[in-house]
Order: C-alpha cells, then structure tokens, then sequence
C-alpha cells in the first residue's frame, strides 16, 4: 500500500491536499500487527527507507536517542531460540486472555517469528541528561513512524514487548553487553519489530474509544 504522494521538503509549510489527508488516515486505520510472512526478503533500499523515517521521530531535546539493531540471514535464525525462550515468560498469561485457536497460532509465531525474514531490536540510550520515561518514550514514537511507514511501503510487521522478559540473553546475542555504554548502564532493549511481506489479512481488533479521551474546559 503506498501513498503515491512524494512531498518536497518546501511543501511542509503549506497546506496538504484533502487526497493526502485522506490516504494518510487510511494508512493510520490499515496498520495492524502481522504475524505471518511471506518468504520474499525486503530491498535493501526499502529496508533503509523504512528505518529512516523512525529516525525522523521527535525526541526529548533532541538527543534521538534509538539504537536499531537489524537482524537477517542467519542472524535472525539464530534468533529464533530467544523468541522462543520469550514465549515461556508470558504463554501463562496469554493463556488466560486468548481463545485456544489464537492461542496455539500466537505460540506458533513466536517458535517461527512468522518466517520475518528480518527483525529490529530498538534500545534506548538513557543517560542523566534526560528523564527515563522522556528517553524511552522517545524511542517508541520512532518505533510507530516504522510500523507506518511498514504498511506505506507494502509491508506488515508486529512490534513485540516479549523480549525484555529476556533482555539479558539478546543483549549477550547481539553483543551490545561489551559495549562502553552498556557497561555505564546506558543502552536499555526496550522491544523488537518483525517486518516483512504479509501473508495474511488479519482483521484489525476495534479501537476502544469509551473513557480514552477526557475533555477538560
């Protein structure tokens, strides 16, 4: 699903066409977590494309303060252990929530990452200059400029909180741990993004609009 509309730089001041408006809402409604990939790989250029625009994210006093960590090949099938060692720490919980069906498929993503063929760890560089929740909250709004731009680009992806429950492991896998800012308790792994060409067509759950929004006057 692309856009079809490439605005200048010059064109930001003015005013976006009703066309625009309209197709970006669509993009907003039309995201939704994938779960099932086709085996196709993603373009490098597209791949770039994508991550460029989490880095046009705002962020607290500008310190853009995201680490992507962009794993393929046999990166990210080596991977597929920790997801799977993820799943052990929340399956008791899922369990309760989900039906049995959606369950066993939810179980099954996280055994295979629904053949993504590429993942994203996103961690955070905290330091004192910086409050701790402006600095991760900062890496989640680039995390939600990549899901859009997913989706503009033809793609699917799901953004998974699982790997913090062994956030350890993934930092000792990718070898963050041996870097001068994690020693200095700096470098925090906050989520993972696994992109690729969907497979299916989920239907999006229904936005809970009741008591999400208080006007105050």
């Amino acid at each position: 699903m692309g856009l079809g509309v490439h605005l200048r730089f010059e064109d930001m001041s003015g005013t976006f066409t009703d066309e625009f408006r309209s197709q970006f809402y669509q993009l907003l409604e039309a995201r939704r977590s994938i779960r099932k990939f086709k085996p196709d790989p993603v373009p490098g250029d597209v791949l770039e494309k994508i991550l460029a625009a989490g880095m046009q994210a705002p962020s607290g006093k500008n310190r853009q303060n995201w680490r992507f960590y962009v794993l393929q090949g046999k990166k990210r099938d080596d991977y597929l252990a920790l997801s799977q060692k993820s799943w052990l720490g929340i399956k008791d919980i899922l369990e309760k929530r989900l039906k049995p069906s959606l369950y066993q498929f939810t179980e099954r993503f996280f055994f295979t990452l629904g053949e993504a063929p590429v993942v994203v760890l996103c961690y955070s560089h905290n330091d004192a200059e910086e409050r701790y929740h402006t600095s991760i909250g900062s890496v989640y709004m680039a995390v939600e400029n990549i899901n859009l731009s997913c989706f503009a680009e033809g793609l699917g992806c799901c953004t998974m909180g699982a790997p913090i429950e062994i956030r350890e492991d993934v930092d000792r896998f990718i070898g963050v741990d041996q870097t001068e800012e994690y020693k200095r308790g700096e470098l925090e792994l906050l989520c993972a993004v696994v992109l690729g060409y969907p497979d299916h067509q989920p239907p999006k759950a229904p936005r809970q609009i009741e008591g999400r929004v208080i006007h105050l006057t």
